[in-house]
């Protein structure tokens, strides 16, 4: 398991060193509350080349990011709000993941019976105010 230990100065190098390692393009941001999933998310759809700045979809459940072409990037979902893990299915995940596109799921613990067997995991602990620790 690779750990990397950071701060939002160097977020845009560790988003380079997940694109680049990752063996699936789907991942899934464990963390509590404020761990910086959306900001790692944010960094992510910069370094693909994103036109779109990601933001928490978090009330509407999912958000797309498109290339500057227009061409579908990723996917972003935050399942925070979730009550009960068919609701995921009532939005067309299944659909979602089977594209081939990045996929970037929050809060995927509320989801398992549906995660990809190769989806990569993203562990996310807070140091202190402005320093995380990431394990992959």
């Amino acid at each position: 398991m690779q750990k990397i230990i950071y701060t939002n100065v160097g977020i845009r190098e560790v988003a380079k060193k997940i694109v680049e390692s990752v063996p699936s393009k789907t991942l899934c941001f464990y963390g509590e509350m404020s761990s910086g999933k959306t900001t790692l998310i944010k960094a992510l759809v910069e370094e693909l080349g994103g036109a779109d700045i990601a933001s928490s979809p978090t009330f509407g459940l999912v958000n797309e990011y498109h290339t500057p072409e227009g061409e579908l990037l990723a996917y972003h979902f935050d399942f925070y709000r979730i009550e009960d893990e068919t609701e995921a299915l009532d939005l067309g995940l299944e659909e979602y993941l089977s594209e081939d596109v990045w996929v970037f799921i929050e809060w995927p613990e509320k989801v398992t019976s549906f995660l990809p067997a190769d989806s990569t995991e993203l562990h996310l602990e807070i140091i202190n105010g402005n320093t995380r620790k990431l394990s992959l």
